[in-house]
């Protein structure tokens, strides 16, 4: 017998049919959106109050989808992601305000 050809004398065990049965009335579960990563690459940024918000929040939206409070989670992913951008347009501000006082000011 080839491998990939199916024997259709052979019992399937129930969890292989459960995996491929379509018409489950069960609900799927919605695809995690925290924007973790996203959040650990705005700590980087020099707005760090902002940051650690933007990083709670996505970890409790972790949090929330595992408990299966997929609204709050999708509500938490949310905030995560507004603040996490909130947090690198502050960062670039604050870089390019330091960038222009350095290369402004004259050194006597």
């Amino acid at each position: 017998m080839a491998l990939g050809v199916l024997n259709p004398q052979m019992k399937s065990s129930p969890r292989e049919s459960e995996c491929f049965d379509n018409s489950s009335t069960e609900e799927k579960e919605p695809p995690l959106k925290s924007y973790l990563l996203l959040t650990m690459l705005t700590c980087l940024c020099p707005a760090y109050p902002v940051n650690i918000v933007a990083l709670v929040c996505s970890v409790m939206s972790r949090s929330s989808y595992y408990n299966g409070d997929y609204d709050g989670s999708r509500r938490l992913g949310k905030n995560a992601l507004y603040v996490a951008i909130a947090s690198i347009i502050i960062g670039l501000l604050i870089i390019a305000i330091i960038c222009t006082v350095h290369f402004t000011t004259i050194n006597h």
